[in-house]
């Protein structure tokens, strides 16, 4: 009597790493058109704000957050803000362009592939992404001596992985559930461009008026800035940067649910 042997149903790591020639390939055939905006913008930023008009200002430990330079003290916010900014734009118009208009998702979940494996391959090449980025970017400022040990660069490497998280899950699940790319305006001009300018990667908050300061202080960007300046520094203030991985591990989490629910519900809506 012949038995049924019961098919067993591939791990989500399976399915996740199924999905890496697809990456792959992307990756191949879009990477020219980023190695401007991802390597060389970055040093352009650091040699104009960093050490051109750095060169202008005195700086001062004490009002600098423990920074004995200007570069010193923007390096650290250069290098968070430009993970925000390549996280946001991989998750805007790409996110939409595989459900509206290649609707790449569609057939991926026409397969054994679920909306959650979607979203986990989309973030595991983000991921890689800033990677990748950030080691050639903390690579070129390593001679501009703003780390105060390997450790510290280590540590603010990391961090940049946390940060892109934080920001590419929630963006992925604003951007699976929109009918349309107008929001995406929004996004860059009252989202990341205000982030950019006052989650302190220019100058301290303390600067800004009460009120803006402690607006600033519940922001992603900032607690992204003020953990990669403290390990970039060697100020570590272990409770404070507990606080700030807690609130990116929870942004990211939150973010991680909302996509893969804002996504299956518009594959199958």
């Amino acid at each position: 009597m012949a038995t049924a042997t019961a098919t067993r149903r591939p791990s989500r790591w399976d399915l996740f790493t199924r999905q890496s020639d697809y990456w792959l390939t992307v990756y191949r055939r879009t990477w020219r058109g980023s190695v401007i905006t991802s390597f060389v913008t970055p040093l352009l930023y650091v040699l104009a704000m960093g050490v051109l008009l750095g060169g202008f200002i005195e700086a001062d430990p004490a009002t600098l957050d423990g920074a004995t330079t200007y570069l010193a003290f923007v390096a650290p916010g250069l290098v968070a803000s430009h993970t925000m900014q390549l996280v946001v734009g991989e998750m805007t118009y790409p996110v939409m362009g595989m459900v509206k208009w290649q609707r790449i998702a569609f057939g991926m979940t026409a397969t054994p592939l679920s909306p959650r494996d979607v979203v986990n391959a989309h973030l595991g090449f983000v991921v890689g992404r800033v990677m990748l980025v950030d080691a050639v970017f903390l690579a070129v400022l390593a001679p501009f001596g703003v780390f105060a040990s390997v450790p510290g660069a280590v540590g603010a490497f990391v961090a940049q992985v946390l940060i892109g998280l934080a920001f590419a899950a929630p963006v992925y699940g604003l951007s699976a559930g929109l009918k349309d790319e107008s929001a995406f305006a929004l996004v860059f001009r009252l989202g990341v461009i205000p982030l950019f300018l006052f989650s302190g990667a220019f100058f301290p908050i303390g600067n800004l008026a009460p009120s803006l300061e402690w607006l600033a202080r519940l922001t992603p960007l900032w607690h992204g800035v003020d953990l990669t300046r403290m390990l970039m520094l060697g100020t570590l203030d272990l409770p404070v940067a507990l606080v700030h991985v807690a609130y990116l591990t929870v942004m990211a989490v939150l973010g991680y649910w909302w996509a893969g629910r804002r996504l299956e519900r518009r594959l199958t809506s």
